[in-house]
């Protein structure tokens, strides 16, 4: 019994070359905010006056036929705003925490050149599909660390410290007066760095089986001046040797882990009896129609999971207080509820 065809709408097929040439158009933008980004063009937009093609490549040390071209894609896609009158171009104030400000929780070049190892990647996640095998974070092209650390440091930066420490009740004293910290999947070192610079008493270690993201850390230490106090390991997160930690942390990195179970269960033997185990996630959600409704929402920095674990001192069971929050802002007092359910396996192996 044959079926019929659904119907032909031209209409929708001409809705869908536009969206399709709109995304493409993207792709080709995104390499030019890396070229942007690595040149300083935007900031030495965000600095001055309205400038003519001539005068940023003057100002930059390029060439102004290539400015030119740079020039008119930016403002095609909106990113920068030029005045036919005069010929120039200016960077949005709105703008410059997005593409100029590197201190910014919002810069968004970090993600704009998480598009290179992605492409990079293509060849090995195609196979990946035809084979079922996993992807180990440590196959991926190289540039996907820095662009990783670059996307999330900034908003540990703002909200770390300030937000979400505090926000764990009885942790900030105990790292006032010496604690010993772990930090699980610690990739460059951003998180572990700040909490040491933050709390001199404490002693610090971060893992990662990624070695040359802990060499990235190393440096990152020494030229922040906490070698005495931070040291980083490379492990992953089911063989960390050490125990009797006070304070254990997950920045970003249990969404990837390949038994993420285990490592949290491995989490759990390292911990004092009141121990305390914090994660901080993308709020996202496992249902495939929520997570296409949010799927712009679920990596921002302003929305995320804050869970807080820490061991009962009489029995093994985790206890959790749970809670997205914005900003980090939010702080939850409850008290512990019941025993955290956790996700199932996905793809790293920390």
């Amino acid at each position: 019994m044959s079926t019929a065809a659904p119907p032909f709408d031209p209409e929708k097929l001409n809705a869908a070359i536009g969206r399709f040439l709109s995304d493409v158009g993207a792709v080709f933008t995104a390499t030019s905010v890396i070229t942007g980004d690595k040149l300083g063009l935007y900031k030495a937009l965000a600095d001055s006056r309205p400038l003519t093609s001539h005068e940023l490549a003057q100002k930059t040390g390029t060439h102004e036929r290539y400015i030119r071209e740079w020039l008119a894609n930016q403002a095609a896609a909106g990113y920068i705003n030029y005045d036919p009158a005069t010929e120039t171009f200016t960077l949005p104030p709105e703008h410059v925490p997005l593409l100029a400000d590197d201190d910014s929780e919002v810069l968004m070049c970090g993600l704009f050149g998480m598009g290179q190892p992605l492409f990079a990647d293509e060849p090995k996640v195609t196979e990946a599909f035809k084979t079922g095998k996993g992807i180990g974070w440590d196959q991926h092209d190289p540039r996907l660390y820095t662009s990783t650390d670059r996307i999330f440091r900034n908003g540990y930066a703002a909200h770390l410290v300030a937000d979400w420490i505090p926000a764990l009740e009885g942790i900030e004293g105990k790292l006032r007066t010496g604690a010993t910290v772990a930090d699980v999947g610690c990739g460059h070192g951003s998180s572990t760095i700040l909490m040491a610079k933050a709390y001199p008493m404490s002693q610090f270690v971060g893992y990662d089986y990624h070695e040359p993201s802990i060499e990235a850390a190393r440096k990152a230490s020494a030229a922040a001046g906490v070698s005495d106090r931070v040291r980083f390991v490379v492990a992953s997160g089911t063989k960390f040797e050490e125990k009797n930690f006070d304070f254990v942390c997950c920045f970003d990195c249990v969404h990837d882990m390949g038994d993420p179970v285990r490592v949290l269960a491995h989490i759990r033997r390292s911990l004092k009896p009141n121990g305390t185990l914090m994660i901080v996630e993308p709020f996202a959600t496992t249902g495939s129609r929520r997570t296409l409704l949010r799927s712009g929402a679920c990596f921002t920095p302003r929305r995320r999971c804050f869970a807080r674990l820490h061991r009962s001192r009489k029995t093994s069971a985790w206890r959790s207080v749970r809670k997205p929050v914005r900003h980090g802002c939010e702080r939850s007092r409850q008290k512990p509820a019941s025993r955290t359910s956790v996700a199932q396996p996905k793809r790293r192996s920390i």
